[in-house]
């Protein structure tokens, strides 16, 4: 099944991320409040486009909000983006939350409001939904110092290049740790000689402009 991907205001920046997405196949709908500019955005082939405020609740609603797998929040005022990302997580239970921030001394206190993920630039989000979008294994458990350090939680799939393969055989970063693997529930103390299997749960501390490379070593994706 498509992932759907929600990307709510914006303009110049929804048209590029739109075009990126229904690319790589993704189900993508536009919401923007600028009915000129939903007038272009509808010229999209494959691109689904409302007219609304996207921090209005009934407007999530009307885009059926709850059947999104990714909400990007690319509005101009920061305050807007953080309860357009409230409202999917909280009102509509979507799973992962992106907004885009023109303020990095706020990345931090988003972090804690409970955005999955907060980046001052554009550039950065394509990668971040790629990486979620596709790997419904992962998940960022913990951002930390303001999102440049992250916990997180991978389920290796069956397909993973590295089952087999032992702990000091992986080409990872320096700045990525496997801190525990949850093997069947039980926990193991990950040592170079540990081999990976199927299933195996691995806890990732990672430097967040290295985790997305650490994924594609453990999932081959």
């Amino acid at each position: 099944m498509k992932k759907r991907i929600l990307i709510i205001g914006g303009y110049h920046k929804a048209q590029r991320l739109a075009r990126s997405f229904l690319d790589k196949g993704y189900d993508v709908t536009a919401i923007n409040k600028d009915p000129a500019h939903c007038q272009v955005l509808a010229q999209m082939p494959g691109l689904t486009v409302m007219t609304g405020d996207g921090s209005k609740p009934f407007v999530l609603e009307d885009a059926a909000a709850e059947q999104a797998d990714i909400a990007i929040a690319l509005t101009p005022r920061d305050d807007d983006n953080l309860v357009i990302c409230q409202l999917c997580k909280k009102l509509f239970h979507i799973r992962k939350t992106v907004s885009l921030t023109a303020s990095p001394e706020k990345v931090k206190f988003f972090y804690k409001m409970g955005i999955d993920s907060v980046v001052c630039a554009l550039s950065t989000i394509t990668s971040i939904v790629e990486q979620q979008a596709f790997l419904d294994e992962f998940t960022t458990l913990l951002p930390l110092s303001g999102g440049q350090l992250r916990i997180s939680e991978l389920r290796l799939p069956a397909s993973s290049p590295v089952i087999g393969k032992t702990l000091g055989e992986l080409q990872l970063s320096r700045e990525v740790i496997i801190a525990t693997i949850l093997r069947a529930d039980q926990p193991l103390v990950p040592h170079g000689d540990t081999r990976l299997a199927a299933q195996d749960v691995l806890i990732l501390i990672a430097a967040a402009r290295q985790e997305t490379a650490a994924v594609k070593v453990l999932t081959g994706r």
